[in-house]
C-alpha cells in the first residue's frame, strides 16, 4: 500500500527501513522521501515505525514473588 503518494513510498519500504534501524520519522524522510512534500503521510509512517519496533522489543523479565 502506498503511504506517501507524493514520493511513491510504500508500507513495505517503511518496514524495510525500520528493519534496517530507522526509528525516527525525520530519518525515514531523509532515506525514502516520505513526508518531504505535503506531510499528510507522516502520521501513518510514524505508526508503522512504532509498530515495527514495538513487536521487536524484548519483553522485560517477570520476577517471581519470594
Amino acid at each position: 500500500m502506498y503511504v506517501c503518494v507524493c514520493h511513491g513510498v510504500t508500507d513495505s519500504q517503511i518496514r524495510r527501513a525500520a528493519e534496517e534501524g530507522v526509528r525516527e520519522v525525520h530519518k525515514l524522510t531523509m532515506r525514502t522521501g516520505a513526508g518531504a512534500s505535503c506531510g499528510s503521510c507522516l502520521g501513518l509512517a510514524a505508526q508503522l515505525l512504532d509498530e515495527h519496533h514495538a513487536t521487536r522489543a524484548l519483553p522485560l523479565p517477570v520476577l517471581r514473588a519470594a
